[in-house]
Parts: C-alpha cells; sequence; structure tokens
C-alpha cells in the first residue's frame, strides 16, 4: 500500500502533503516497530516493544502523542497547503488517536482528495469512513496492483484538478 501511494506520487505532477508508516526492524530483520513520517520529512516512533503503554495494538505500546505530533499536524497542514491529502494508514494504531480521528473526519469533509489506506479489520471510525457516500474503497493485493495503479494514476489527477 504505501509502495503505492509513493510511486503514484512521485508519478503525478500533483501537490501532496500528509504521511505514511513504515515498519522499524532490527539487525534481525526482526520488526520491533512503526514509525509514522510526513511527506516533508519529519518522523517518530508511533509504536513499539519497548513503548510502555496502556495503549497496545498486538505486542506494540501505542504512543498517541506522535501520531498527534506528526500525523496530525500533516494532515492539517496539507488541507491547507496542498493539492492532495495523503494518509497512509488509517489502521487501529493509529485511530487511538481523538485528534486523529478528527484529522481524518476533517480531511474527507475539506474540499482536498484525500488518497489513503485503510485497515481491513474494521473499527467504529474505519467502518463510518468506508461507508462514506464520497469514498471509494479498493482493495489492494499483489495480484492486482499494476490495475489499481494504472486506475489511481488515471483518476487523481481528475479529483485534484475538479477540486481546485
Amino acid at each position: 500500500m504505501t509502495t503505492l501511494i509513493h510511486e503514484t506520487i512521485s508519478k503525478l505532477n500533483i501537490l501532496a502533503g500528509g504521511f505514511y508508516t513504515a515498519e522499524i526492524r532490527d539487525d534481525n530483520n526482526k520488526r520491533w516497530g512503526f514509525k509514522i513520517i510526513s511527506l516533508d520529512g519529519q518522523e517518530e516512533v508511533m509504536a513499539s516493544v519497548d513503548i510502555v503503554s496502556s495503549r497496545k495494538v498486538s505486542k506494540y505500546g501505542v504512543n498517541p502523542e506522535a501520531v498527534d505530533r506528526i500525523g496530525v499536524t500533516a494532515i492539517e497542514k496539507a488541507v491547507a497547503e496542498n493539492d492532495l491529502v495523503v494518509i497512509d494508514e488509517i489502521g487501529r494504531m493509529e485511530l487511538i488517536s481523538k485528534l486523529f480521528r478528527k484529522a481524518v473526519f476533517s480531511a474527507l469533509d475539506s474540499p482536498k482528495p484525500v488518497l489513503g489506506t485503510i485497515a481491513i479489520k474494521e473499527t467504529n471510525a474505519s467502518r463510518k469512513i468506508k461507508e462514506r457516500q464520497d469514498t471509494k474503497v479498493i482493495r489492494l493485493t499483489r495480484d492486482n496492483y499494476d490495475q489499481v495503479f494504472t486506475h489511481i494514476q488515471r483518476i487523481l489527477p481528475h479529483l485534484v484538478n475538479s477540486k481546485a
């Protein structure tokens, strides 16, 4: 999912803002956490096995303040300054933050198009997003990657230009 978003925004001439998430792996290639990274390069550890928190997803302690500082700020800045809002991803870790949920719905309610990824496993918030009339959910798999990539490249410039 993240690869598709990176390839899409790098190939198209669209002013994009927002954030993405990335796995953090140790020297043995074992995943121990996740970073949240704004498209302008700000980053923080969002969750890890080393974070002691009452907020957990699986074995990972979640730092909602990192989501607020990087994710929420990047979403709000993208809505204010960019042609496209990138939210990669809307998952259980990110949705722990009330400010994040508010920022996502604010972005979706804005005139700016949003390119995002959303977890398959539903929460109340993710279900509400998927049920929106103005939201199109496309299931991405290894088998349909090329078709989805082509589809997004074809429709995204029209969405950006129609909202400008």
